[in-house]
């Protein structure tokens, strides 16, 4: 019975582990920035700017605890998004959401373990 588990757990990691992708994009040439389309993309605020900047350490720090949840990276996704795009608002709140959710992340580190 131990050795069906054992197998079981294996065969659902090489699963699951066939299943991530690479990671290895090849980037898109349509995307490459000019300096004329530099000088068009509307500016950040300087809150906003910070804002990412925090959300930016708070969700690395809380990756390299392994206490990152998805809704951090999520929100910090969305924030850069919004940040290349140029709005202010919306890059200010994904990243507040970005680094609440980073520090509950680590927050939750602390709680007892149940048995």
């Amino acid at each position: 019975m131990r050795n069906i588990l054992i197998t079981i757990f294996t065969f659902s990691f090489l699963l699951l582990g066939g299943c991530q992708s690479s990671g290895t994009a090849k980037p898109d040439s349509s995307a490459v920035a000019t300096p004329a389309t530099e000088a068009a993309k509307p500016s950040l605020s300087e809150e906003a700017r910070q804002a990412l900047t925090k959300a930016e350490a708070d969700v690395k720090e809380a990756k390299s605890q392994k206490a990152l949840w998805t809704t951090a990276q999520d929100a910090l996704k969305k924030a850069q998004e919004a940040a290349a795009k140029g709005d202010s608002a919306a890059t200010l709140k994904f990243s507040k959401t970005a680094s609440e959710h980073a520090r509950l992340g680590l927050m939750q580190k602390t709680y007892p373990l149940t048995k």
